[in-house]
């Protein structure tokens, strides 16, 4: 399951869990993730929907060695030889399953192979924001692969457009760490390398006094520095710049840890780096900027930091990002992340483009700065004087790219009949809809079973066996969006022209 950051995980974990153990009774689950916070965060709301859950934690990290009558929420670190010990399990669910090695090696494919030996009929459920791993692509593709396939519930954008994610800015900033003589091992950078590479007194003073240029205005700033020296240097020039700053690190106390993280939390601190220990398994949700200063090749790394900004905020409706590290240019927008490729198949350059006004990374096809407001300049091209659509002024419909759609069952606000809504996403910066009125009579029905066929075949959905109007947006749902809708305005509503599939 690819789920964004803020959209639910842990209940989703926890309604997981609740129906395995009471629609099958004697179902054994396990539920494991490799950081701390998550197991607790997990545990805390598997509490809340069954609150006399049979559920056991079993982490050295949260001091809990208990075994579930049921269910069980675990670290890997402290299960990962304790098969026998845990026994017979049905399914097994991984948190951040982009951890679980392609290869047969490392703590999940250890303990995997044990409990299958166990149950040889052991299911695995997979949830991540980033379904990829570095030098080999998808996790469910390619040799070794343990996930079948993916589903995607929902997608960021639809999550902004429906106001329950903060959309990010992110601005091109005028100082770039330099990492062109870092080499590279496993597709990342050398750690050792790139933060020599990136620690000196320039670097660090550039990226502070930029931040405090661009960033006056902004309440909680997270900072991602390239390790712990890297990261304690930055909270030391913040600190000396006259900002409340501090530093969490791998080797910060627990009760240190969690008395920093509540201090910025309540604004006590201004600034809080860390190296790479706040990715995962952390939520300041009026986080309103976040500072970049950990380049990396990794697109999992790069959602995981981007994702610390985007929940809803207190005083604001967007996190700035400020990307010292050239992130942005070498993935893409969030929206939009690029890949990272398998071995041999190149490196592909992400769609990506700076306003020339206010300096927004926006994807190449955004026309409008949904910042500043800047107009790209429309390409010139031939005028085609022919008739378009019967239109007879001869104007040509828009054109919007698509990155995604949405299907859902809508009621129409006069005549109360349901009908399908199909939502078209353009990033989240511009969203079209199509209403399919399937069961309505006459004309209208005729017209809305028509349309919904023309999709179905172009993306080869079998509709035969769907039985009401829910079955046909899940099927549909799952299946390829088009890569480009031509539309025009009819009034209030959307007409679709066209769609166009790749």
């Amino acid at each position: 399951m690819v789920l964004p950051t803020g959209s639910g995980k842990s209940h989703i974990v926890a309604a997981l869990c609740k129906d395995a153990v009471k629609s099958w009774p004697g179902t054994k689950v396990l539920m494991m993730s490799h950081v701390a916070e998550l197991i607790e965060q997990n545990a805390d709301k598997m509490l809340q929907h069954w609150p006399n859950a049979p559920l056991g934690i079993y982490s050295a990290g949260l001091g809990h060695r208990d075994l579930g009558d049921a269910i069980t929420f675990g670290s890997i670190q402290s299960l990962r030889q304790k098969g026998e010990l845990i026994g017979h399990i049905d399914l097994v669910i991984v948190d951040e399953c982009h951890l679980i090695s392609h290869k047969d090696e490392g703590g999940y494919r250890e303990l995997l192979s044990a409990l299958k030996e166990i149950n040889s009929h052991l299911r695995l459920i997979g949830l991540t924001a980033s379904p990829w791993r570095l030098g080999h692509g998808r996790i469910d593709e390619g040799e070794g692969a343990l996930f079948s396939g993916t589903i995607e519930p929902v997608t960021i954008e639809e999550l902004i457009f429906k106001g329950y994610l903060a959309p990010l800015r992110s601005k091109f900033t005028d100082h770039c760490l330099d990492v062109s003589t870092v080499a590279k091992r496993g597709g990342e950078f050398i750690p050792g390398q790139l933060a020599k590479a990136v620690d000196s007194d320039d670097d660090v003073n550039k990226i502070v006094s930029e931040t405090l240029t661009r960033a006056s205005h902004c309440r909680s700033i997270l900072v991602f520095g390239t390790g712990v020296a890297h990261s304690e240097h930055l909270a030391q020039a913040f600190s000396d710049a006259g900002l409340s700053a501090a530093c969490i690190t791998g080797k910060t106390s627990k009760g240190k840890r969690a008395e920093l993280i509540r201090q910025f939390k309540a604004g006590e601190l201004r600034v809080l780096t860390n190296a790479e220990v706040l990715t995962t398994g952390f939520d300041a949700p009026n986080t309103d900027c976040l500072v970049i200063a950990r380049p990396t090749m990794s697109p999992v790394l790069y959602v995981q930091i981007a994702g610390r900004g985007m929940r809803l905020k207190e005083h604001t409706d967007h996190c700035l990002v400020l990307d010292f590290a050239g992130n942005v240019q070498r993935h893409g927008p969030i929206t939009s992340v690029q890949p990272p490729k398998a071995k041999g198949k190149g490196s592909g350059e992400a769609p990506v483009k700076a306003c020339p006004e206010c300096g927004e990374a926006v994807h190449l096809s955004v026309k409008t700065c949904p910042d500043c407001g800047y107009l790209w300049p429309l390409e010139e091209v031939k005028k085609e004087w022919r008739l378009y659509q019967d239109d007879i002024m001869g104007i040509k419909p828009m054109d919007m790219d698509v990155t995604d759609w949405a299907w859902r069952i809508h009621r129409g606000y006069n005549s109360g009949k349901e009908m399908i809504m199909v939502t078209y996403y353009h990033g989240f910066t511009h969203a079209i809809k199509e209403y399919l009125t399937v069961e309505h009579e006459g004309f209208a029905g005729r017209m809305g079973v028509q349309k919904l066929a023309d999709i179905a075949t172009e993306v080869d959905a079998q509709l035969v066996n769907c039985t009401d109007m829910q079955d046909i947006c899940d099927l549909m749902q799952a299946k390829p969006c088009p890569a480009i809708v031509s539309y025009r305005k009819k009034g209030k509503l959307d007409d679709i022209i066209k769609r166009e599939w790749k």
